[in-house]
């Protein structure tokens, strides 16, 4: 056994590099400044009752100028937001209008909320939203549509009913709904991306309770906005020149929404530049043993070839190298259609990383827990890799729980344990929804996991989109 602690991986913006995502931006603006044809604007839809337009319309306006940080001696964990406009950070406006907003009635809302059950509830909220979101993308050019939810029909939306089955003894099939899912699930078929918020979430100084400080909100609601608003990264994992052009894909499972059928598998696609491809795969095997899904030879065939065709699609050529995360150990039969496809496409590096939880800790000699970072080698093909810790540039722990790591274990490989713990580490920043440079997971399953929640609401006969910034 060994224990490294493996450095922070480097982020590269518009004009350098930096550890930490905000103070990137801050001082070296987002990355695509690099690209003399971006776009310097944001068009915003925004639907929601009066209210909540109002409460919205103040929160951009703060956001546009920039907030002070929270009062605090961890001046890089709570930094302050200077704001988004064309010389500073972000490089970009945030335009919006009352052209560009369609207003909910109250009498609407207050209908939906008097239906007896949450399924009939969620479903008529979305019916609600949906009917203006619909308005927005067909009839005015916008880039991304913010949602405010009123905070009653939250509350009523996310309350859950018992389910008795007492009378009959049979077994009462639940079938899920969650409103979030199923309203970027509808409305996927529009091509434009959604914003939800909540309207307490837009509450400010001492009205914000039990929120993030008010810098923190406004780094990462800026931040997801641009992203999906611009279709491009705000920063990239600082590129390796000496290494080969590495692909790397995400598999994980899902289940329908009844809880019944067999899961399904899919995979996201990224590249150095954090571009991504969205796909969904077959209907999948369950172990009568552990209980878990897996793929047979040829579904794993079919779902890497489809993966890499859009790959090439995008990009016009091929990677040299190909990672693959999964969620669960790989099977024998897995890796069999991986290889077939490989050979195909003649590519010839190749990792096979299985990224699972584990009961496995660590004790540091304080009172924080292990620095992010710290790899534990098991042996060659196997390690536990802390993702959240301690961080030297925060001076702490900014987690409010015991942080969990990630078991690693390597099945087939070109690259060694720790060069593959150094990439998740990486992939661990690289979601454009938080601004923190420390992620659980990699953005590979992370993505994996938030597109299983929503492609279930997809129906069969509908393509999904292909970019992350749908899902997110």
């Amino acid at each position: 056994m060994k224990i490294t602690i493996i450095q922070e991986p480097l982020l590269e913006f518009g004009k350098g590099t930096h550890i930490c995502p905000r103070n990137g931006i801050e001082r070296m603006g987002v990355y695509d400044t690099k690209d003399e044809l971006r776009r310097s604007e944001l068009r915003l839809g925004i639907v929601g009752r009066g209210e909540g337009v109002d409460k919205l319309d103040v929160w951009l306006d703060l956001c546009r100028t920039g907030i002070l940080a929270k009062e605090s001696h961890l001046s890089n964990l709570f930094k302050g937001f200077g704001g988004v406009s064309l010389d500073y950070g972000f490089h970009t406006q945030l335009l919006s209008s009352p052209g560009y907003t369609r207003t909910i009635q109250k009498s609407s809302i207050v209908k939906v909320g008097k239906n007896k059950t949450r399924e009939d509830r969620v479903v008529d909220a979305v019916n609600l939203f949906y009917e203006q979101i619909q308005f927005l993308a067909e009839n005015r050019s916008i880039d991304v549509i913010i949602c405010v939810i009123p905070d009653e029909m939250f509350i009523s939306l996310t309350k859950r009913e018992k389910h008795s089955t007492e009378d009959t003894g049979k077994v009462e099939l639940y079938l899920e709904h969650d409103f979030r899912r199923l309203l970027k699930a509808k409305c996927m078929h529009l091509g434009v991306p959604l914003q939800l918020v909540v309207e307490s979430t837009l509450l400010t100084g001492k009205a914000n309770r039990g929120n993030q400080d008010d810098a923190t909100r406004a780094w990462n609601f800026a931040t997801a906005l641009y992203y999906k608003g611009n279709k491009t990264v705000p920063w990239r994992l600082k590129e390796e020149r000496f290494k080969p052009k590495s692909c790397y894909v995400g598999i994980g499972f899902y289940r329908s929404r009844d809880g019944e059928t067999i899961s399904t598998s899919l995979a996201q696609v990224f590249d150095e530049f954090g571009h991504g491809v969205i796909l969904r795969g077959t209907p999948v095997v369950i172990d009568k043993n552990d209980k878990r899904p897996y793929m047979s030879e040829q579904q794993a065939h079919d779902l890497l070839s489809s993966a890499l065709s859009e790959y090439g699609k995008a990009l016009m050529h091929m990677p040299a190298r190909i990672v693959i995360h999964k969620t669960s150990k790989f099977r024998d039969t897995e890796i069999k259609g991986f290889n077939r496809v490989l050979e195909e496409k003649s590519i010839s590096a190749k990792d096979f990383v299985s990224i699972t939880n584990t009961d496995m800790r660590l004790f540091s000699d304080s009172n924080y827990p292990p620095v992010r970072g710290t790899l534990l080698s098991i042996n060659e093909n196997e390690g536990i890799l802390y993702t959240r810790g301690t961080i030297d540039f925060y001076q702490t722990y900014p987690g409010a729980y015991i942080p969990n790591p990630l078991k690693i274990d390597v099945f087939e490989n070109d690259s060694s344990l720790e060069e593959l713990a150094e990439e998740i580490l990486g992939l661990t920043k690289m979601n454009w929804n938080n601004t923190q440079l420390d992620g659980r997971l990699p953005i590979t399953l992370e993505c994996a996991k938030k597109v299983g929640e929503i492609m279930k609401y997809v129906d069969l006969g509908e393509k999904p989109q292909v970019s992350y910034s749908f899902y997110m």
